[in-house]
């Protein structure tokens, strides 16, 4: 059996309207220290959107999940959380924030592979 290693994943969520209450899973982000590993996984259901508010913002919500994908990543087109280890990038897209975008909170797991375990909570919890 493959050595298994602590990971953390938080869910980020599209809350199109904050005064209702509502939101939709929309992503994953999963880190593991062992690993130096982080990513997000992002899925945006735009028919769901729609039906909890027809005037969503879909390209800037798309925008934006591309945005933590693109910290994970690593990439210099997004800023200097972009450059920073994997652990301070997960803690910087986890922080608490008041925009459309939201992460959940941070839970924990054991993997042997944690970008498959990035694909089946994707696949369990947004899609």
């Amino acid at each position: 059996m493959a050595d298994r290693h602590v990971f953390e994943y938080a869910l980020l969520r599209v809350v199109p309207r904050i005064e209702r209450g509502e939101c939709l899973n929309a992503g994953v982000l999963v880190y593991c220290r062992a690993k130096d590993f982080v990513t997000a996984r992002t899925h945006l259901d735009e028919a769901r959107l729609r039906a909890l508010d027809p005037d969503a913002d879909v390209a800037g919500i798309r925008a934006a999940l591309r945005a933590a994908e693109g910290v994970c990543e690593g990439g210099a087109a997004a800023g200097q959380a972009a450059r920073d280890a994997a652990g301070r990038r997960f803690r910087w897209l986890v922080a608490p924030r008041s925009t459309v975008v939201q992460p959940g909170p941070v839970h924990t797991g054991l993997t042997a592979d944690p970008e498959a375990e990035a694909e089946r909570l994707l696949d369990l919890l947004v899609r």
